[in-house]
């Protein structure tokens, strides 16, 4: 998710590091500077908000069955590269079978960027556990943190970033498209929507196009090669 001199200057100063290390297709690893300093304690981007309480329910016909996915924005913060970051709890059923339970840490800069700073992934077949894969914390092994949204999408249009890194598991990428976008979901119609065009380097084939509305967040997911759509269909503020 980016006006004062100082704080608001170095954080912007960040980001725009971290996209010339993540531009032009180099093989050589990103970089962030970033303190525990250049934060803030609430995830309230307009179009990223993660405050402790919401709830999101999302659905989606795929090729494999009925998906479901629940989102809750926890009360309690994970420390991560000594930076506070807000848990965001997701789980993923398909045809009611649970398939992935996993824990994502965002934080806010002072200028309003949101960063992803990692996420505990569980991934579940036939009711087991089956693996952890998809799993970084930034600041371990290597991995560093990404954007999510922008304070200012408008200012970032035709630019691409990165959302995360750990090299070989981890590296979401993603191009901001469009804020003029309307979309409708069983939960509501929304204008100016910011458009997003998501991939990763790891699986060429895999592409998303996601859309994000003020005030609530993601809305709807996109499938451009097969047609498949998730949407919001439930949204409780805390």
């Amino acid at each position: 998710m980016i006006w004062i001199k100082g704080a608001k200057w170095f954080a912007a100063s960040a980001v725009a590091v971290m996209m010339v290390a993540c531009g032009g297709g180099s093989d050589s690893p990103p970089t962030a500077n970033i303190k525990p300093a250049d934060f803030v304690d609430v995830v309230d981007n307009p179009y990223f908000p993660r405050i402790a309480g919401t709830k999101y329910v999302y659905e989606g016909k795929t090729q494999d069955g009925l998906e479901l996915n629940k989102i809750e924005i926890l009360h309690e913060t994970r420390q991560v590269m000594g930076i506070t970051a807000t848990v965001m709890r997701d789980t993923a059923y398909l045809n009611g079978e649970l398939i992935e339970d996993t824990y994502d840490w965002f934080a806010q800069d002072k200028a309003g960027n949101v960063w992803y700073l990692g996420e505990d992934v569980k991934n579940y077949e036939n009711g087991q556990l089956k693996d952890t894969a998809g799993s970084w914390e930034a600041g371990v092994d290597g991995a560093l943190p990404g954007i999510i949204m922008y304070a200012d999408p408008a200012a970032h249009i035709g630019e691409k970033y990165r959302q995360e890194y750990y090299k070989g598991e981890a590296e979401d990428m993603a191009e901001l498209l469009s804020i003029s976008e309307s979309v409708t979901v069983p939960y509501g119609s929304f204008d100016h929507v910011v458009q997003t065009k998501d991939y990763t380097p790891l699986e060429p084939d895999l592409l998303e196009y996601k859309y994000y509305a003020e005030g609530i967040g993601d809305v709807k997911t996109v499938n451009p090669k097969t047609g498949e759509e998730v949407v919001l269909v439930e949204f409780i503020s805390p």
